[in-house]
């Protein structure tokens, strides 16, 4: 029988399909560590890490018998997928089941940021006195405003989507144009990066992280965007400089941020922690358990495709 190596220790609801057909090692804490993994990778088939387990080469030149690394998340940079691919390992990602909860996500921090939803919260719970005046503490509109979305693949059209319901206009930079009928669904405007920072109300980053998006957002394009403006990530920290966003937000370059992902999570920069500008969640995009519950029922059908020859979500 073949050997999965849990690499979290999770709900073992999602997995039942397995079970009979697969020997299923499961950590007896939160989950296995580096040194833990290694240890028991020698005669493994399937590796499943999470999200944030950084799977490198020495993780890899352990297994001897490794065939798949089944990754719960749609995120894959915590895996050496050229040199597992190179070793002749398929890696597979969870891309469906994220989509809809990470949009939802993305949105709210639009709403929690433009009409200072969070802001407003805190500011009560603290007893902190609010000037509750016609024209005091007042937020930013999301009707009419223009949505720039960097990365318009699945979940950054389930962003549009919402956006367009909402009354937004859309304009969007890929590293190609979508087809005619795509753009038409959302009336959305394919621009050049820099028009997207100049024109955008809000700037959503909905790509991933590669050595061409690492830092996308820094000094010079904070300075380009409109000091109204807001930036949202739900995608992954390295696509913002945390110290020239700080910067940014502390000297009013720009209105606000809604950050759902950092550079260096799960620390995240003292400074950001300190603004009221900055409305921050745990990389909680997927964080309902119907998500999460999704999530391992796509990982274990990646499993089960593998072997029996269904298509599977592959990104090696």
């Amino acid at each position: 029988m073949k050997k999965i190596l849990m690499g979290h220790n999770f709900k073992r609801e999602g997995f039942a399909s397995l079970e009979g057909k697969f020997d299923i090692i499961y950590p007896q804490n939160k989950m296995f560590t580096k040194e833990e993994v290694i240890e028991r990778i020698a005669d493994i088939d399937v590796f499943v890490p999470n999200f944030s387990f950084q799977t490198n080469a020495e993780i890899i030149d352990a297994a001897k018998k490794l065939r798949l690394i089944a990754n719960f998340g749609v995120g894959y940079n915590n895996i050496d997928t050229e040199y597992a691919a190179s070793k002749g390992i398929a890696v597979t990602n969870t891309p469906q089941s994220v989509l809809e909860p990470t949009a939802e996500l993305c949105f709210a921090l639009m709403m929690a940021t433009a009409r200072k939803i969070a802001y407003y919260n805190h500011k009560l719970h603290s007893g902190v006195r609010l000037d509750w005046g016609i024209y005091g503490d007042l937020g930013m509109p999301l009707y009419g405003q223009t949505l720039g979305i960097y990365g318009m693949g699945r979940i950054g059209q389930a962003v549009a989507r919402r956006a367009v319901a909402s009354g937004m206009k859309i304009i969007y930079h890929n590293r190609h144009q979508l087809p005619k009928d795509i753009e038409d669904k959302y009336n959305a405007r394919y621009v050049d990066f820099d028009t997207l920072l100049e024109e955008s109300d809000i700037v959503s980053l909905n790509a991933p992280a590669t050595a061409e998006t690492y830092h996308l957002m820094g000094e010079q394009e904070f300075k380009q965007m409109k000091s109204t403006a807001i930036l949202i990530n739900t995608a992954r920290g390295q696509l913002v400089d945390d110290k020239a966003l700080a910067a940014a937000l502390k000297t009013g370059e720009i209105y606000a941020a809604g950050l759902d992902v950092f550079e260096k999570e799960p620390k995240i920069l003292p400074e950001l922690l300190e603004l009221d500008s900055a409305i921050l969640t745990p990389h909680a995009g997927t964080g309902t358990y119907a998500a999460r519950l999704d999530m391992t029922l796509e990982v274990a059908r990646n499993i089960i495709n593998f072997y029996e020859g269904g298509q599977i979500d592959r990104v090696n």
